[in-house]
C-alpha cells in the first residue's frame, strides 16, 4: 500500500476538455497526494512518456488514465506501444473511454490494459468512477518503481 505522504504521479490522456476537467476535479478532491497532468492526444502522450522534446524533464508516471478515441494517435495504439516497450510496459493503464464496442474491450487487454473503464454519462456517477479509481490505484495497489 502507498503511503499519503508519497505524492503519485498520474498521467491522464484526454481530448475532452469537460472529461478532463472533471477528472482533474475528482482527483484535486481525493485522499492522496497526486500530481495530474494532461495531454490531449496519443502522439503527445508518447512524447511525454519518451521524455521528447519539451517533456525531456518529465516526471515518469506511476499510472496513465488513457482514452481510447483520440486525434494524432489514438488510444489504442498508444496502449500498445507503452506495453511494448521495455521501458515503459510496468506502468498500469487504466483505460477510461466512452467505447462500448466489444472489440475496443478485447483489443485493450489483448495490449495489456490493466482495466477497462466506460465513462459513465451521468456527471456524478463520472466522479464516482474517477473516486474508485483513485482510491484503487492510489491506496490499495502496490505499484512498481521506475526502472
Amino acid at each position: 500500500m502507498i503511503q499519503t505522504t508519497d505524492t503519485i504521479e498520474v498521467l491522464l490522456v484526454e481530448d475532452s476538455p469537460s472529461d478532463a476537467r472533471l477528472t482533474q476535479e475528482a482527483f484535486k478532491d481525493g485522499k492522496i497526494r497526486n500530481n495530474l497532468t494532461l495531454v490531449t492526444d496519443g502522439a503527445e502522450a508518447m512524447a511525454y512518456l519518451k521524455r521528447e522534446g519539451k517533456y525531456a524533464d518529465a516526471v515518469r508516471p506511476d499510472l496513465v488514465l488513457l482514452d481510447l478515441n483520440l486525434p494524432k494517435m489514438d488510444g489504442r495504439e498508444v496502449l500498445r506501444r507503452i506495453k511494448t516497450d521495455e521501458d515503459l510496459k510496468t506502468i498500469p493503464v487504466v483505460i477510461l473511454t466512452t467505447s462500448e464496442a466489444e472489440q475496443d474491450v478485447v483489443k485493450a487487454y489483448e495490449y495489456h490494459a490493466n482495466c477497462y473503464i466506460r465513462k459513465p454519462v451521468d456527471l456524478a456517477r463520472f466522479l464516482e468512477i474517477i473516486t474508485v479509481v483513485e482510491n484503487f490505484w492510489l491506496t490499495v495497489v502496490k505499484l512498481p518503481p521506475e526502472q
